[in-house]
């Protein structure tokens, strides 16, 4: 398959992806995003809020931009745990909550926007850019995107698919399984 290919499906995924993050945000209520399911289980607010923050910093990875979220949008999400908490334990984020689910829709919004464009515009010859050599240091050689990576390193295709995509759809998968505990159902059959 052609890199134009390749980049034409990804962006119909990423707003396909999208969509379900924004039907999210548009039929939970802030109750049910922070709503506690128990010790060490992980609610809506964190599954959000750790996906959106880490596309965020991945984002930087692939395109040189620098982050959206700083201490003015941390403040005004006012999440319980100022942390993506990927280096966290569960015991340590499973209390997770979001402050303020408006400012929270709007720093969302301004993530997934900034990866539509860059993809709209993205040269196709950019995905096969290596961006990690191998071998990979200690942050990144227990990760999924290792196990994809191919013999040159991890590509921007690689990062691509996996730190953003990938990432967010078994982040969605989280969130389904989640409002089934707050009386709610998926968003597809």
């Amino acid at each position: 398959m052609s890199n134009e290919l390749i980049l034409d499906s990804l962006r119909r995924r990423f707003r396909a992806l999208f969509s379900l993050y924004e039907e999210c945000m548009e039929t939970t209520s802030l109750e049910q995003i922070n709503h506690h399911l128990g010790e060490n289980v992980m609610p809506i607010a964190f599954s959000l809020f750790h996906y959106v923050n880490m596309h965020d910093a991945s984002f930087m990875m692939l395109s040189g931009e620098m982050f959206i979220a700083n201490d003015e949008w941390m403040q005004r999400i006012a999440p319980s745990i100022p942390d993506h908490g990927k280096h966290r334990t569960p015991g340590e984020m499973h209390l997770q909550q979001i402050g303020d689910k408006d400012a929270f829709n709007e720093y969302m919004n301004l993530v997934f926007g900034r990866t539509e464009k860059w993809l709209a515009t993205l040269d196709p010859a950019e995905l096969d850019r290596v961006l990690l050599t191998r071998p990979f240091g200690p942050q990144v050689a227990n990760t999924y995107s290792a196990r994809v990576a191919g013999e040159a390193g991890l590509t921007v295709l690689d990062g691509v698919e996996c730190w953003l995509y990938q990432h967010g759809l078994r982040h969605m998968g989280e969130i389904e399984h989640a409002r089934a505990f707050v009386g709610l159902t998926g968003f597809t059959s």
